[in-house]
């Protein structure tokens, strides 16, 4: 059942993609509340206009509430005093910003500030794109300072122009030393937080930074009524069906789309095992280029242990086909090729050009040209990569 999931879950994410972007969720919100308001004033109560946010920020010792898009604060409370007179102003600061919201359509988000998250922007392959947060997880102690478990973290598709075959996505950040402290004084006063965003302007860039397990679990009073639509709607296909099996051209059409709808079925699947041999494929890529490549904290450490202690270096470059070039000053530059031999990161070491003094420092300037061996057969290497 987990394989089958796992299978189908890429085609789920591409319809979840084009379903957002077609104009179909805003006709339907419109349309929705064009038919709500025909209804009596005791029944739209039970048809309730959808989640209703409100954003929660800490400044100091205090604790705002404010509806999301809206600068005003609705209500305040001061943490500096002990839990539970915390959770008594807690308790009645929410109850009199959310009075008039349905319990069921109340949603809190704490609000973090933009200055204390990390944010980068990452060119992905297209495949990639239905596994954004297993592939940023991977990446994540290459693109920041931290391990995958050191950050509560979200990933989010950009509109932003990009090469073919490739795609913009956003990674936001968060230390778990920061947020985690937030979170746990929140329970202290309970206090049930939605979402974690990010702080834009008077409302939110529109990500959940809150860990999975941490999310809450809500019950639905409206599910019952749902129940009975859903009831009616089976009864209503039941005499549909009814009315089809006395109508024989109706069931022979009916077998014809059936099999050409298994045609169709048949070829998506066809698509989707392509498409995860693609994924299997771009994932092994990423691997075998994280395992090939030497970090530069390995390589800045095998130089400064192989350069004798009287030459310095003024410029360092490394390009991204592993050419390394050095230039400085030494008291004799002609032996540094002797002290670069033995190095496991680096070999082909030459001089580029010619050997000349320096008339201030009494030394002699030089500029080397050398080639980074692959990272697998460096121990070095590899031990520098599980530092890092």
């Amino acid at each position: 059942m987990s394989t089958a999931t796992s299978s189908l879950r890429p085609w789920g994410e591409q319809l979840r993609r084009a379903w957002r972007a077609s104009p179909l969720p805003s006709f339907f919100g419109w349309w929705g509340g064009e038919l709500r308001g025909l209804l009596p004033l005791r029944w739209q109560g039970w048809f309730g206009s959808g989640a209703q946010w409100q954003l929660l920020q800490r400044e100091g010792s205090q604790w705002r509430l404010r509806r999301s898009g809206h600068h005003e604060v609705l209500a305040s409370w001061d943490d500096a005093g002990d839990a539970l007179m915390g959770r008594e102003q807690a308790r009645a600061a929410l109850e009199t910003a959310q009075g008039d919201v349905d319990r069921e359509d109340r949603r809190v988000a704490l609000l973090l500030p933009a200055a204390s998250v990390l944010r980068r922007t990452l060119a992905l392959p297209l495949a990639a794109r239905d596994n954004l947060r297993e592939v940023v997880a991977f990446e994540m102690d290459r693109q920041t300072p931290f391990s995958v478990d050191q950050v509560h973290y979200a990933v989010r598709e950009l509109s932003t122009p990009v090469a073919a075959g490739r795609v913009n996505v956003e990674l936001v950040a968060v230390p778990r030393a920061r947020l985690d402290p937030l979170l746990a004084r929140l329970r202290e006063l309970e206090v049930t937080v939605d979402a974690v965003d990010v702080a834009q302007g008077d409302g939110r860039l529109g990500i959940n930074l809150l860990p999975p397990e941490q999310s809450p679990r809500r019950v639905h009073p409206r599910r019952r009524l749902n129940l009975v639509l859903a009831a009616a709607c089976v009864l209503l296909l039941g005499l549909v069906l009814g009315q089809w099996l006395h109508n024989r051209q109706a069931a022979l059409a009916t077998m014809q789309a059936e099999v050409e709808g298994m045609r169709d079925e048949a070829r998506q699947v066809a698509a989707l095992r392509q498409q995860l041999q693609d994924n299997a494929g771009a994932a092994g890529f990423l691997a075998q280029r994280k395992k090939n490549t030497v970090s530069m904290l390995a390589l800045l450490r095998e130089i400064t242990a192989q350069l004798p202690d009287d030459a310095w270096l003024e410029r360092l470059s490394v390009d991204n086909r592993g050419q390394v070039g050095f230039q400085g000053q030494s008291p004799q530059a002609a032996k540094l090729l002797d002290a670069l031999k033995d190095s496991t990161l680096i070999t082909g070491a030459g001089f580029q050009g010619s050997i000349q003094p320096d008339a201030s420092s009494g030394k002699e300037r030089f500029y080397l040209t050398a080639r980074v061996k692959a990272a697998t057969a460096t121990p070095s290497a590899a031990a520098s990569g599980d530092g890092s």
